[in-house]
């Protein structure tokens, strides 16, 4: 195979996908690598069609997984045996912990584009504006209008389904039609709009096709069946692997190689430039080296700043792009995992047909202005959450012996319950940061990566609003047995890395401009979430497709003009 190339794209995720599409489809001979195995759409996905007595411990965690992937299981979201061979063995890759953090990974090709929860929502210059306005970190190089048309482009391409509310602190994106709400919901978006001026329950928005096709492997509408993180046979959500992995190979441009696990990009003095990458084949232990025009850093905020921190020169002794000792800082996350809860006692006549993959969202209507604006904390928080119907819970003893009572009391199912839980920013503080540790290595002789991070005072006070508010709003709605709730929270729950190698206007200060170019090595492009300069509340992976899209115009435009 021959090592030379005109761009290397390092990781197959939601950014990877969309860097491999766009420059192989610009005329790029392009190198993707993934440090895991292949993973192909859509035969490669074994538990698609099975149910729950397929399974030998019918698709409960076992202790066999428990021990593979402690870390991974301690979180809920490996808590299957359907979904666990997606997620890493934690012995094969450790990492470690100053303070906790979960660190959620999915290491083959693909990436945690299998496994996302799939909500898609725009920032907006309330989040472009907001270090800004309130004196936080660092300045973000762009704003919204920057990336609007690159939102429109991959939203028109992925397709998300949502509806439109015309508020500034969300912008609407480019829509199929909404999932529907439920009898419940509904009745609790009626009732909060009839409460309050400033609060709207909306259908999530998410990246699943729910009319039509688009683009990719064979992709067709969602069957509502709630399986995604085993991977979809139908496409109907968006994943790199039924959808831009497809449209790069497409091209004849695409080399994709599994099973390389990178960990330097190579510089050069003379030019101020980086000339490719080295890796070890993750199977033979073997090291290659690639050369290539321009280099895409798609690895995940983490593994892209650890490549970065290893990429270590006389020029940067630090790590590559270093020059503002940024690199590993100011580490967010989206804190979660609390809100409220209550019943409703009515509608028993009314139930739902499939699985939806989605629940309602409340859009953030903290600190937007006016009124809305707080005195103990700044920025804001949306909600996430549903109602259903559980099982029947109050089987009587009589009922519960066998015979006709006993089978029409399991198929009447129990009253309605309604959840709603809060999603909030975490500011960017210096002090929250991963680095390696040369001490420890991993098997293939590399370091590993430790995190020492925590949430603040005002994400803690924050949080004290988001059960509040939960609470008086469903208690407002009219729902019954209202309680608030709090299940505690580490930094990497929210499976949102972000801002180890910030974005900025100043190369002293941060580590990439605003085209997500290294500040010192221009060929150099990292658009995963290591470039996020603050987090926002909203759910990130959509803005990191329109800013590797944005950035792979651009590295395009400037090959064409022999700048990189």
């Amino acid at each position: 195979m021959d090592n030379n190339f005109d761009a290397i794209v390092v990781g197959t995720g939601v950014s990877g996908g969309w860097a491999a599409k766009e420059l192989c489809e610009k005329g790029l001979k392009t190198l993707v690598l993934e440090r895991g195995p292949m993973v192909q759409h859509p035969v490669d996905y074994p538990t698609a069609n099975m149910d729950p007595w397929d399974f030998k411990s019918g698709d409960k965690i076992t202790q066999e997984i428990r021990k593979r992937q402690p870390k991974q299981s301690r979180t809920g979201y490996v808590n299957t045996e359907s979904t666990s061979h997606f997620f890493v063995d934690d012995n094969e890759h450790p990492y470690n912990e100053d303070k906790r953090f979960d660190w959620i990974r999915g290491y083959h090709v693909g990436g945690r584009s299998l496994l996302w929860g799939r909500q898609s929502y725009r920032m907006s210059d309330f989040d472009f504006n907001a270090n800004a306005k309130d004196g936080v970190a660092v300045d973000w190089p762009i704003r919204y209008k920057d990336v609007e048309p690159w939102y429109d482009y991959v939203e028109n391409y992925i397709g998300i389904s949502g509806e439109k509310l015309g508020l500034p602190q969300l912008p609407d994106s480019q829509f199929l039609k909404p999932m529907e709400m439920n009898c419940v919901e509904d009745k609790f978006k009626k009732a909060i709009a009839n409460k309050y001026d400033d609060r709207v329950i909306t259908i999530g928005r998410v990246a699943h096709i729910t009319e039509g096709t688009k683009p990719g492997l064979g992709r067709n509408t969602c069957q509502y069946r709630n399986r995604c993180r085993r991977g979809c046979p139908f496409g109907a959500y968006f994943s790199s692997n039924s959808s831009t992995l497809p449209a790069a190979e497409a091209t004849g441009n695409m080399t994709l190689r599994p099973n390389s696990v990178v960990h330097q990009v190579m510089y050069d003095a003379d030019s101020k430039k980086a000339t490719g990458v080295q890796l070890i084949d993750a199977e033979t232990k073997e090291v290659i080296e690639y050369k290539a025009k321009v280099i895409f850093l798609c690895a995940s905020a983490v593994a892209s700043t650890s490549i970065l921190m290893q990429s270590t020169s006389d020029r940067f002794p630090n790590g590559m792009g270093n020059d503002s000792g940024e690199l590993g800082h100011n580490i967010m996350d989206h804190h979660f995992m609390l809100g409220a809860s209550a019943s409703f006692d009515g509608f028993k006549d009314k139930y739902y047909s499939g699985r939806r993959p989605n629940g309602i969202y409340i859009p953030r209507f903290r600190n937007i202005g006016g009124a809305t604006d707080q005195k103990d904390f700044i920025r804001g928080y949306g909600y996430q959450g549903g109602a259903g119907r559980g099982a029947n819970t109050g089987i009587s003893k009589e009922e519960a012996a066998y015979g006709v009572e006993f089978k029409a009391a399991i198929q009447t199912p129990g009253d309605w319950g309604i959840r709603i839980s809060g999603f909030g920013e975490t500011l960017p503080y210096h002090d929250n940061k991963m680095y390696l540790d040369y001490d420890k290595k991993d098997k293939w002789g590399l370091p590993t990566v430790t995190f020492d991070a925590e949430i603040k005072e005002n994400e803690k006070i924050m949080r004290k609003d988001i059960m509040q508010q939960g609470a008086e709003m469903l208690e407002a709605a009219g729902f019954k047995n209202v309680k608030s709730f709090d299940n505690g929270y580490s930094m990497g729950l929210g499976i949102h890395e972000m801002g180890t190698a910030r974005m900025g206007r100043d190369p002293k200060t941060s580590v990439l401009g605003k085209y997500n170019q290294i500040h010192s090595v221009p060929n150099v492009y990292v658009t995963d979430g290591a470039g996020m300069t603050s987090a926002g509340n909203q759910n990130p992976s959509l803005t990191y497709m329109a800013l590797t899209a944005r950035a792979a115009n651009h590295a395009v435009e400037q090959l064409k003009k022999m700048n990189l």
